[in-house]
């Protein structure tokens, strides 16, 4: 097996930058692909196992307008399992989803199974966390995976390790993760897709906190010629100070031609101060995960549905948002939908939080076209912290 230097064969889409803003690095773009064009700076509304939780994919196409979601090879290898992707024609037929999808290579998912995963070179074996048997990643297999899902971009695999992890652990574990990254191009080029569209291979960066392994591993990343590249390993830990100054130490390495996909990131002030930086994607499940627990994001900041003051407000939750339930329903009867523990509840927290996510980067990038992004987002990102 090689870790020799090499490079993608082919750019399988384009993208094309069509406005930067005058006082910062924010840019407004169109990423496109077989499935459909992806406008950005974008949000990915998180599909894990093939479906965004409590929210139909009519309500993801008509309501929210989702342009692109994210599944994930960890959980769609364990369940349904490639055989059934594959059978089924990949994972776009088998949700009926005809828009693009983006997997992660489960790498987070494998490595925050702590004591149930072993490292080692060729990869990593892990206990599956349904049934307890034994499976094992291999850059090469995760490659061979994410053919079978089908997903439009795919990611490379990599070793994540927690924000804190020391020097030393976390330049060992940067290396891995560049071998790794080398064999998973590899196998990219040597591979085709399956299922008549085409598919793009992101490289990860790693590095931790450290100024000189982000560096380094955005040098290497770059070198791989990809169609766009990934941050991974923030916000697990760190400062966001620290996040926000990895972020521009890798930006300012990568080429300004692809695509930035910052991984797993996080709340709407995170997001407008990463796009400030440069970055042109996002996913996290905060809107959805929160959204279940009763917080709603707004314009004005957060809001804790289950509060008493909420209990006979009968304004619509949004009524200019572009979903129907923000329009139809009150914060009063989402009140007592989420305290009575009933499911639509969930699902009316979940379609408006991810509408609102989806409004913020549409705004977002509007004003970067309009050229006064920066002065807009220093008037609203304070705004946006505060609890209602």
């Amino acid at each position: 097996m090689t870790s020799e230097p090499n490079t993608l064969n082919e750019q399988p889409f384009l993208f094309t930058v069509e406005h930067t803003d005058p006082k910062s690095s924010a840019r407004a773009a169109v990423l496109y692909t077989d499935h459909g064009p992806i406008p950005t700076p974008i949000f990915m509304p998180v599909g894990t196992v093939g479906s965004v939780k409590a929210v139909h994919q009519h309500e993801l196409r008509n309501d929210i307008d989702a342009k692109i979601i994210l599944g994930n090879t960890y959980h769609l290898y364990l369940r349904p399992g490639t055989a059934t992707l594959h059978d089924a024609g990949g994972l776009h037929r088998f949700m009926g989803w005809e828009r693009p999808i983006l997997t992660d290579s489960g790498g987070f998912q494998v490595f925050s199974l702590a004591e149930n995963r072993k490292i080692k070179e060729e990869g990593c074996t892990f206990k599956s966390h349904i049934d307890g048997s034994r499976h094992t990643f291999t850059p090469e297999g995760v490659i061979d995976i994410q053919r079978q899902i089908g997903s439009d971009i795919m990611m490379a695999f990599d070793e994540c390790p927690p924000g804190e992890s020391p020097y030393n652990y976390a330049k060992k574990s940067m290396e891995l993760t560049h071998r790794w990254m080398d064999r998973c191009v590899l196998r990219y080029n040597e591979t085709s897709p399956l299922y008549g569209h085409r598919q793009a291979l992101f490289p990860i960066v790693q590095g931790c906190k450290y100024t000189d392994l982000r560096r380094a591993s955005a040098e290497h990343a770059a070198s791989k010629n990809a169609y766009g590249y990934a941050i991974g390993g923030l916000a697990v830990g760190e400062p966001t100070e620290v996040m926000y100054q990895m972020i521009e130490v890798v930006n300012a390495i990568l080429p300004t031609d692809r695509p930035r996909y910052l991984m797993g990131v996080g709340t709407p002030a995170n997001i407008l101060e990463a796009i400030e930086r440069g970055v042109d994607m996002f996913d996290c499940v905060m809107p959805t995960r929160n959204g279940r627990n009763g917080m709603l994001f707004t314009w004005q900041g957060t809001v804790n549905i289950k509060n008493k003051k909420w209990e006979n407000c009968f304004e619509p939750i949004n009524p200019n948002s572009s979903a129907l339930a923000d329009r139809v329903y009150t914060y009063a009867y989402l009140h007592h939908l989420i305290k009575s523990e009933e499911l639509l509840g969930l699902q009316i927290a979940s379609i408006h939080n991810l509408a609102f996510y989806l409004d913020l980067v549409r705004t977002a990038r509007q004003h970067i076209v309009d050229g006064d992004f920066s002065t807009w987002k220093a008037s609203i990102v304070d705004r946006l912290m505060k609890r209602i």
